[in-house]
């Protein structure tokens, strides 16, 4: 199946880039209901109803103005207030509100995905070897409901794809067996490394919970290849069907500069494939944003008038 892709016109790039080079300097708060041209913010929100089969759209063709090298004496480069970061809260601001997490890079808004030395093998943006199927924050309970991801940079071979794949096309290949217990909720989800760098303790994992959930025809996935695991071998048979059902319905996207990826965080898992870093300052560079549609109420007067969900202990006994 052909994903959503919605190229922009000359017109649009220009109009886009001069609203988000003048909203970056204000917040997200400054982008107004209708601060998208109107053939992407209609494209946008109708996404965000109902992002459809894929679980993902691309926008191709933002403008990307000035960058500076990817890395400089081995420090990456972070770009404040640059327009990127300004079409990131455009977009988020469309889809509901842009949110980042305390208790994740420190709870920036805009996180800059680049291979750093000496982390080539982690498994997470800072790396550059595979990175296998998962949805974002598996184990919050306040999950993004939708993740943006913008091409700054390709890598040097032009081979590093962005591999995303629907629940909605893989439950079509399990065998209903598999599926019933894929809604067992007797599945545990590890914290991801972004969320441990700076933790002397492995947090418990969250659950129980199951993978899939929602309705049969427009199921919702809760997975991470990595962290999500179970304690019977009928779930880990599962997951390890599942795994290879999204292997099968992939689509590669080798993102281009001024590419945007909007992935539906309970629909699409995403991964990468592996690529070579040069630390030249000419490396891949995304950028990312999360946006969630509604926050609860108590978690919004813990967070006082800011776009930081707080830190999970802080908010753990809400569920």
């Amino acid at each position: 199946m052909t994903a959503p892709l919605l190229e922009l016109t000359d017109q649009e790039r220009t109009v886009l880039w001069d609203r988000a080079e003048d909203v970056v300097h204000h917040g997200p708060q400054a982008a107004g209901a209708d601060a998208l041209p109107a053939r992407i913010r209609h494209t946008v929100q109708r996404f965000g109803e109902d992002s459809g089969k894929t679980g993902y759209l691309l926008l191709r063709g933002l403008e990307i103005g000035q960058l500076p090298p990817t890395h400089q004496g081995g420090h990456p480069a972070t770009l404040p207030h640059h327009g990127t970061a300004g079409l990131g809260m455009l977009i988020a601001e469309t889809l509901g509100t842009m949110i980042g997490y305390a208790d994740e890079k420190s709870g920036e808004l805009v996180h800059n995905v680049q291979p750093l030395p000496g982390e080539e093998q982690r498994i997470e943006g800072s790396g550059s070897v595979a990175f296998d199927f998962h949805i974002e924050n598996v184990h919050h309970a306040l999950r993004p409901d939708f993740i943006g991801l913008i091409c700054l940079r390709q890598d040097h071979d032009r081979v590093a794809a962005t591999r995303i794949s629907s629940c909605r096309e893989a439950v079509e290949l399990l065998k209903p067996e598999t599926l019933e217990t894929l809604r067992q909720c007797q599945f545990y989800s590890n914290y991801p490394g972004s969320f441990t760098r700076d933790t002397t303790v492995e947090p418990a994992p969250a659950g129980p919970h199951p993978v899939l959930f929602g309705n049969a025809d427009k199921p919702f996935m809760r997975f991470n290849s990595h962290n999500t695991v179970s304690l019977s071998k009928a779930g880990r048979t599962a997951l390890r069907a599942l795994a290879e059902a999204l292997e099968e319905v992939c689509h590669e996207v080798i993102m281009q500069p001024g590419d945007c990826a909007l992935l539906d965080n309970h629909v699409a898992a995403h991964g990468r494939s592996a690529f070579t870093p040069r630390y030249d300052g000419h490396d891949r560079w995304l950028r990312r944003f999360y946006a969630i549609k509604s926050i609860p109420r108590s978690v919004l007067h813990m967070m006082d008038g800011s776009r930081v969900i707080p830190p999970i202990p802080a908010i753990n006994g809400i569920w």
